[in-house]
């Protein structure tokens, strides 16, 4: 087995600095507004807040990623979200903070967040190989997950009991570090000049519908972003109301909220034991099955409160679920950084992301819905059931991918 190098292993080191930071912060944010405003509606939209960059900027992140240096696009995004967050720790420290600042903060980290992980995800085959791809991309997710689920909730949680100066002093101080771990990949990292020539520059606008033609006109790269929009869609509709059918003495499992949380960490550690596996699961099973059996174990996870109030029960489909799906993909993932020209790989990302990630407000509505009209057991039921219909698509992209050349390394 070929080493993945140093210069990867400091963009891993980089990346779980990062997302540490970004887990420490997006936990911390709601806890300190608590002590700002007790309005549920105002809590709430800093989520909203955070995220909604993703659907009003992703392209042009995308686009961006396909013009600069990616490297230098990252250690930018990181310099302006320490700053962000200095700027957020001054005002703490001078008692001026508001919720409005905390939106206005919340908002700007989100648009370098576009930034950073579009060109995260396309510098990778810029630093290993071919056929290293899912063994990198494993370990990439496997940071990130440890990060973002494991020590950032626990740690943030902490740091705001120490102050909410801490709480934000803390996450700038990882972003800074994350980029001194940057700054020793060293090498150029612009996207290779490849595709047709071109007279004169193109626009911004010209570049991003470059990347929209590209992945619609592609059968595999189209198949795996509609197949995950689907089931980000089911899965946020049960998500968003399993709440209610798990906590409370009145609900069907009668969890406490202590419980509750215990029980949905069983995802975050399937994840990670299948962000490990990705690479030996595409190699013995092959791609189209690995991905096929994740969504098997996803239907199995979301299903599974439909039939069953038993918290370990649940809990166990949960930890089956949260490994099918990082197996998945690990090995969607590559297959799209395999398949896609690298001077087009940050607009194809953020394409994919615009349309995967777009589904989830629409199921949280839907989830909402079904369950005030069908009942809780219903509504996870009818996601299993659509997450299970995916398999009509991995059947699709098996045909897709056999005989292409690419995606043969």
């Amino acid at each position: 087995m070929v080493a993945l190098g140093g210069a990867y292993w400091r963009l891993w080191l980089s990346s779980a600095l990062s997302n540490l930071a970004d887990g420490v912060f997006k936990v911390a944010l709601p806890l300190v507004a608590v002590g700002l405003t007790r309005s549920p509606t105002l809590i709430a939209g800093l989520t909203l807040a955070v995220r909604l960059p993703w659907l009003l900027f992703a392209l042009p992140a995308g686009a961006l990623a396909d013009r600069l240096d990616r490297r230098h696009a990252m250690l930018g995004a990181n310099f302006a979200r320490a700053g962000l967050l200095a700027v957020l720790a001054l005002t703490v420290s001078l008692d001026i903070a508001s919720i409005w600042v905390l939106y206005a903060i919340a908002f700007a980290v989100g648009i370098t967040e576009t930034i950073y992980d579009t060109c995260a995800q396309s510098i990778v085959p810029q630093l290993v190989g071919r056929d290293q791809l899912s063994r990198a991309n494993g370990r990439l997710f496997a940071a990130e997950l440890t990060a973002n689920e494991f020590l950032g909730p626990p740690l943030a949680g902490l740091l705001v009991a120490a102050g909410a100066l801490a709480s934000f002093v803390t996450p700038a101080g990882l972003w800074l570090a994350a980029i001194g771990a940057l700054f020793l990949v060293r090498g150029s990292f612009r996207p290779s000049g490849e595709g047709p020539p071109r007279d004169r520059p193109s626009s911004l606008r010209a570049d991003i519908a470059e990347g929209l033609r590209f992945l619609f006109r592609d059968r595999v790269l189209r198949t795996i972003s509609v197949m995950v929009g689907v089931f980000n869609f089911a899965d946020t509709a049960v998500f968003a109301v399993l709440v209610l059918h798990a906590v409370g003495p009145g609900s069907a499992m009668g969890l406490s909220e202590q419980a509750f949380g215990l029980m949905l960490t069983g995802v975050a550690v399937g994840g990670l034991l299948g962000s490990l596996a990705g690479e030996w699961a595409e190699r013995v099973l092959g791609r189209a099955w690995t991905i096929g059996l994740g969504f098997v174990a996803s239907g199995v996870m979301l299903g599974t409160p439909a039939v069953s109030t038993d918290p370990y029960v649940v809990g166990a489909a949960f930890v089956l679920g949260g490994a099918g799906l990082m197996v998945a993909n690990v090995v969607m993932v590559s297959l799209r950084q395999r398949l896609t020209p690298d001077h087009l790989l940050g607009r194809v990302n953020s394409v994919h992301r615009l349309l995967a990630w777009g589904t989830m407000p629409l199921g949280a509505a839907a989830g909402g819905l079904l369950a005030q009209w069908l009942g809780l057991p219903a509504t996870f039921a009818t996601m299993a059931a659509l997450t299970l219909l995916l398999l009509l698509g991995v059947v699709r992209l098996r045909q897709s991918v056999a005989g292409r050349r690419n995606c043969a390394a």
